[in-house]
């Protein structure tokens, strides 16, 4: 596949993403004016649970007919049946556990959000495979507008519901709804339907290899929301709410682009799976360019942090500060797991995601466990050594794998994250001017945005120049078509 359909998938990938998440955005800031806080401690509270389940939905297997080279409508279908009957018992045994979950969060009301938020569980059984199917045959035009379709419903849902009083039932019926709309135009939008086919032998042969990176998978689920778990319990559920909140800003810009990246690299890297050569390549371009993208994003955030929320959110999301930047410097770092990790299961490697799985989040949870009882705080911060720890053991089976070490990836972003630092400084500082907030944000947000792109002209920065030339290009492509 050549360089510019790449490019083309990932900016329809990319598109579908920053639509989906500017139309999250803006109802998200609604619905946090309206709603209070302990509503959406709640749903994250439940969202520990479906979230978990979820990842049973895939068990591995969409990626696994990414990765197979000769993929056809025998597996499709194989997987597809065993998809939505895993779904339904899932469903199940949710259904049946939602008292018992209202019981350990002491909170009757708990049951009925339980079992209709489950629901999600079941229609996503029948989207996954549409979506395998996609990313497989590169056709994210697709989901952008089932994605798109998905979120203004909801968007408009839940507002309403929200409006007539519903509480926290207007997030419920927000996800829902988003899950089921979005299925739907995947459904008629996708020609791909299951035939009258099954094979045990062929499904075995697809677990061979996705159980691995359903274990790896559900080690990382429980481990990211073993938190939310723990201070859900342990503390109250206004402390969960501003701890997510701070987390939702800055990963609905890191979700946009690492999303985007890792759609389009593993099946890009599967099909040049036998030339490592040429995966350290994509590797390295991937690290460098969505690096140079995404750490002046998190940086200015962080560092904008207190005007945002103040002007956005209101004075009594103000908690939720300290959170935003924690997790705006965390997630500066995802490409670089994303990048390496899909260079790992592009080459068939998916034992070595499962070690590595088992490695990071070892040091995890002994980190979280030490940490836990210091406050939420505490918490957070220990994730962010996580973090960095992770990063390095992520790298380490490429250094031998492409000869593409930790401290090479390291000194390729570090010009990016360098001068995104030194742009954060001076946002920074512009925020003590004693200005009204929407000017004060203009200011830093103009100011920050001409620092980083003077600096990378004037230190000529790789990934600067090779952005402008694939902008360029797409665009003449774009004016040609026009004329």
């Amino acid at each position: 596949m050549s360089n510019l359909n790449i490019v083309k998938n990932f900016f329809w990938r990319f598109a579908e993403r920053c639509g989906a998440q500017i139309v999250t955005f803006i109802v998200s800031i609604i619905l946090a004016r309206i709603l209070a806080p302990e509503d959406y401690g709640t749903i994250s509270l439940i969202t520990v649970f479906t979230t978990i389940l979820q990842v049973f939905v895939d068990s591995g297997l969409g990626t696994a007919l990414i990765q197979k080279k000769d993929a056809d409508d025998l597996d499709f279908s194989s997987v597809f049946y065993f998809n939505f009957f895993v779904c339904v018992v899932l469903y199940a045994g949710m259904f049946l556990a939602a008292p018992f979950i209202a019981v350990f969060y002491n909170d009757p009301a708990l049951t009925s959000v339980v079992r209709v938020m489950s629901l999600t569980i079941v229609i996503s059984g029948v989207k996954g495979i549409q979506q395998a199917y996609v990313s497989r045959n590169m056709l994210f035009k697709r989901f952008f507008f089932s994605t798109i379709g998905g979120t203004l419903m909801s968007a408009g849902l839940g507002i309403w519901i929200a409006c007539m009083g519903g509480g926290v039932w207007a997030l419920v019926v927000q996800q829902l709804s988003n899950t089921a709309v979005d299925t739907l135009i995947l459904w008629i939008t996708v020609k791909w339907r299951p035939q009258k086919l099954f094979s045990w032998r062929r499904l075995k042969g697809l677990l061979s290899f996705g159980w691995k990176l359903l274990v790896s998978t559900l080690l990382g689920t429980i481990y990211n929301n073993l938190r939310n778990l723990i201070i859900g319990k342990m503390y109250s559920s206004s402390d969960l709410a501003f701890y997510n909140q701070g987390d939702k800003f800055p990963l609905a810009i890191v979700s946009n682009i690492n999303s985007s990246i890792d759609s389009v690299l593993l099946p890009t890297m599967s099909k040049l799976q036998d030339s490592h050569e040429q995966i350290k390549i994509i590797t390295r371009k991937a690290i460098k360019i969505s690096t140079y993208i995404m750490a002046p994003l998190m940086m200015g955030l962080a560092f904008c942090a207190e005007t945002v929320v103040r002007l956005v959110l209101t004075d009594k999301w103000l908690p939720c500060v300290t959170y935003l930047q924690i997790f705006c410097i965390t997630y500066m770092f995802w490409p670089i797991h994303t990048a390496n990790l899909n260079a790992i299961n592009a080459m068939g490697r998916s034992d070595l995601f499962l070690k590595l799985e088992i490695m990071k989040k070892a040091v995890g949870m002994t980190l979280l466990l030490t940490t836990m009882w210091f406050g939420v705080k505490a918490m957070a911060y220990s994730l962010l050594v996580s973090t960095v720890i992770s990063m390095i053991i992520n790298s380490w089976p490429n250094w031998k794998l492409l000869d593409y070490s930790f401290w090479e990836q390291m000194k390729d972003i570090f010009p990016a994250v360098g001068l995104a630092v030194f742009m954060g400084i001076i946002v920074l500082l512009i925020g003590k001017i004693p200005l009204s907030l929407i000017v004060k944000l203009a200011i830093q947000v103009m100011t920050g945005a001409a620092i980083y792109i003077g600096g990378s002209i004037v230190l000529k920065l790789e990934s600067f120049e090779y952005l402008k030339d694939v902008v360029q290009s797409v665009m003449n492509q774009v004016l040609k078509r026009v004329k």
